[in-house]
């Protein structure tokens, strides 16, 4: 019920904005790949967020490790916990990609994100989606984040996103949208 070229472009917005706001700093690199769900820590957890429309769901399922990596580059020299910290930049990389989509979906709403064992990720298929795409995140060559979008559609879905628009992402700031 999703058009490749809707799941084109569903992927593209969800690489911008992985490399807008998963990352701290506007210079440090951030290397995008297909790859399995997220291998980390067997009892990691997971962070949750879901972009909801009348026609379809999409989770982004976001896979940290605490490692030392994880901690040095994400908590720095703040007073928050490393899942306080992740809570905020997967809130800004989901609202990154609520900002695109509220483009050809004016009807959306956005959850709150959640923490999940990382044993879940292994029930998305019983969501039986339309699209499911994991992806490798490499920040700055150290830090290794897992990513899944996952899709289901109630109508068929179909929209094009063309670059241009998937690039004007960068100029938002992360402003609170009231419903």
């Amino acid at each position: 019920m999703i058009s490749e070229q809707a799941k084109d472009s569903i992927e593209r917005i969800f690489r911008q904005a992985a490399r807008l706001r998963l990352t701290v700093n506007a210079g440090d690199s951030c290397d995008i790949t297909h790859g399995e769900p997220h291998d980390g820590a067997a009892d990691g957890e997971l962070i949750v967020l879901t972009i909801s429309s009348i026609s379809f769901r999409l989770l982004l399922v976001l896979h940290f490790d605490n490692d030392d990596a994880t901690r040095a580059y994400y908590l720095g020299a703040g007073e928050a916990t490393l899942e306080e910290r992740l809570l905020e930049i997967c809130n800004l990389c989901c609202g990154a990609m609520n900002h695109q989509l509220v483009e050809y979906f004016p009807d959306l709403g956005m959850s709150t994100p959640y923490v999940l064992s990382s044993h879940c990720v292994s029930y998305l298929g019983q969501l039986k989606p339309d699209f499911l795409a994991s992806y490798r995140v490499t920040v700055n060559g150290a830090v290794q984040l897992g990513a899944t979008v996952c899709v289901c559609a109630d109508a068929p879905l179909d929209f094009i996103a063309t670059v241009a628009e998937v690039a004007d992402v960068a100029e938002s700031v992360g402003e609170l949208e009231l419903f």
